[in-house]
C-alpha cells in the first residue's frame, strides 16, 4: 500500500539510536527525503547512512537537542536544503540505567533527563510549529516518541517517568495548536515498552529480567525496534492516519499495570 510518504521530508530526532535508526530506514524505503540528528555518535549515523537505499536524500545534521540555539540550527538547515519540513519524529532521549530511588536522587540527575527527554522534545515540537506557520506546509505530522514509564510509571526511575508523561501531555495540547496553523496537521505519540536495540541487546542472556518484562503482557515477545519505527510510519501518514491526532499508541505486547503470567510460562528464549 502506498503511504503517500515519497518525497517527505522527515527530521528524525535520535537518529542514530536504535529506535531512530529503524525509523529512518523504514521511511528511507518508503522514498522520504531524510534529516538525521544525532547528539555525539557519528559512527552510528555513518553506519545507518550505508543501509539506506541506494539514492536516499539526506542531510545529517549534529546538535545538543538541549541547548536552544543549535535546534534551531537543525530547523534552519533542514529547510535550507529541502525547503520545508513535512515530519518530525521527536526520537532523541536518554535512559539512565541505574536504578535510583527518588529519595537518593540529586538534582544533576533530575535536570539532565528533563532536559534531555522532555525540553529537547519541547523544543523540537516549537521550531517544528515555526516552519510549518511560516511555509505552509500541508498536513504536516508530528510524532512524539513516549515510553510505557510515561503511562505506567518505571520504579526507581522518576525522572525518565516524568519526561515521557509529559509528552502525552504535549501530545494531547499541541493536536489542538497544529491545527491553527494547518487545518490537517496532526500530532500523535507511540508509547515503546522494553524495545531489542543495541542498548539493550545485553540483557538478551538475562533470563530473570526478561521474564519479568513479560510477566505483564499478553503477547510474551519483546519488540524489535522496526517494531516501533513501522508505528511511527503509520501514525505519521495521513494516507492511513488521516484522522488519527492526539493518539498515545503504546506499542508494547498489550502491557498492563498487573502480572497475567507465572514465570514459568515464561521462555525467556522466545522473547
Amino acid at each position: 500500500m502506498d503511504l503517500g510518504l515519497k518525497n517527505k521530508i522527515v527530521l528524525i530526532t535520535g537518529a542514530s539510536g536504535g529506535i531512530g535508526a529503524a525509523t529512518a530506514r523504514v521511511f528511507a524505503q518508503e522514498g522520504a527525503k531524510l534529516v538525521l540528528h544525532y547528539g555525539k555518535n557519528k559512527a552510528d549515523i555513518e553506519k545507518l547512512l550505508k543501509q539506506l537505499p541506494l539514492g536516499t536524500e539526506t542531510l545529517v545534521v549534529a546538535a545538543d537537542m538541549t541547548k536552544e540555539e543549535q535546534v534551531v540550527t537543525l530547523f534552519n538547515e533542514a529547510v535550507k536544503k529541502f525547503g520545508q519540513i513535512d515530519i518530525v519524529v521527536a526520537n532523541a532521549g536518554i535512559f539512565p540505567e541505574e536504578d535510583m530511588a527518588i529519595q537518593n536522587m540529586d538534582t544533576l540527575r533530575w535536570d539532565k533527563v528533563i532536559s534531555t527527554n522532555l525540553t529537547g522534545a519541547w523544543l523540537t515540537a516549537r521550531e517544528f510549529f515555526k516552519s510549518i506557520a511560516k511555509n505552509k506546509t500541508d498536513s504536516p505530522s508530528l510524532v512524539f516518541v513516549s515510553s510505557t514509564a510515561g503511562v505506567f510509571g518505571e520504579a526507581g526511575h522518576s525522572e525518565y517517568a516524568a519526561a515521557k508523561a509529559a509528552l502525552i501531555g504535549l501530545t494531547l495540547t499541541l493536536k489542538n495548536e497544529i491545527t491553527r496553523l494547518a487545518p490537517q496537521g496532526r500530532v500523535n505519540a507511540v508509547a515503546p515498552g522494553w524495545t531489542w536495540s543495541p542498548m539493550t541487546e545485553k540483557f538478551k542472556s538475562n533470563h530473570q529480567a526478561v521474564t519479568r518484562a513479560l510477566l505483564t503482557r499478553p503477547l510474551r515477545k519483546i519488540a524489535e525496534a522496526r517494531d516501533i519505527a513501522n508505528q511511527i510510519m503509520i501514525l505519521s501518514s495521513s494516507i492511513v492516519s488521516g484522522q488519527v491526532t492526539g493518539l498515545v499508541v503504546v506499542a508494547a505486547g498489550g502491557m498492563e499495570g498487573r502480572v497475567l503470567w507465572d514465570p514459568s510460562e515464561i521462555d525467556p528464549s522466545k522473547a
